[in-house]
């Protein structure tokens, strides 16, 4: 049986989701491309499709499902980038719980009500037109996350014009966690009810731009520009008064100690004549 910790591509045998190697699969002229038995082991590498838990067929060219409904312990799933309009195999996979549509020709959701263990399932880019085709999936016991628009991949449903249509999907669907990726209950939703109300508020404000004034730099033309190593005026003058007044200090300190010299002379000689005979 095929495991996994996450959704992630099955076997390396078919070398798997990026088209690299030719798969065998069947194709009605002009039609496009059915999903069979050979295809999926192909993709796979699985010898039963009971066995297939994960599964991503995205960007194949499909618009049939086929032999999908034998997938019955099927539980990740990626149909992205196709052609799908009918969804009727899919109504048989009780134990899918992650769906990705995204990118496809739906119209019509209703085979999903047979989809009991759905969590996650992702219907951007296709042709729903009204909230009201999703009562079907009022159902889903376990679904928490709904996405109907993507505006990084620019995909959206008709019904996505309508500006309230993710307050009626709460009303209609209490379960739901997440819708088009943005939290509507529990932890975070707090948080993107009041973004959702800040866009509204500035945007019905309408205030006139206003034209931003040119940048101007923070410090004066020429400010970080290395200046060549100069020394001041009054510094050289100082040193140059420095210099003076030492020379002044020894000549006089010279000064000085001649005067103590012939003092000490006279008072020598006054000495000797005091004690003559």
């Amino acid at each position: 049986m095929t495991t996994g910790a996450g959704p992630r591509p099955h076997g390396n045998r078919g070398r798997g989701l990026g088209g690299r190697r030719e798969l065998p699969c069947d194709e009605d002229e002009g039609s496009g491309v059915r999903v069979t038995p050979a295809l999926l082991k192909a993709t796979t590498g699985e010898f039963s499709l009971e066995s297939i838990l994960l599964l991503r067929l995205r960007g194949r060219g499909i618009a049939h499902l086929g032999c999908l409904a034998d997938c019955s312990n099927l539980e990740w799933l990626d149909l992205s980038g196709n052609a799908i309009a009918g969804l009727a195999p899919l109504a048989a996979l009780r134990a899918l719980a992650v769906l990705n549509l995204a990118g496809n020709r739906v119209a019509s959701v209703e085979p999903l009500r047979g989809c009991l263990s759905l969590r996650r399932l992702n219907l951007a880019g296709n042709r729903l037109r009204s909230v009201r085709q999703l009562r079907c999936l009022r159902g889903l016991r376990h679904l928490e996350s709904l996405r109907l628009r993507d505006p990084l991949g620019g995909l959206a449903n008709p019904l996505c014009a309508a500006p309230a249509y993710r307050a009626a999907l709460a009303a209609m669907l209490p379960g739901l966690k997440a819708i088009d990726g943005q939290r509507v209950a529990g932890r975070g939703s707090e948080l993107f009810r009041l973004c959702r109300e800040l866009d509204a508020a500035l945007d019905a404000a309408e205030a006139p731009a206003v034209p931003a004034e040119p940048p101007r730099p923070w410090v004066r033309d020429g400010f970080w520009e290395a200046r060549p190593a100069r020394r001041s005026a009054v510094l050289e003058e100082a040193t140059r008064q420095l210099g003076q007044a030492l020379r002044e200090c020894r000549e006089l300190g010279r000064r000085a100690d001649d005067s103590i010299a012939q003092a000490r002379r006279a008072l020598g000689r006054r000495h000797h004549a005091d004690f003559g005979f």
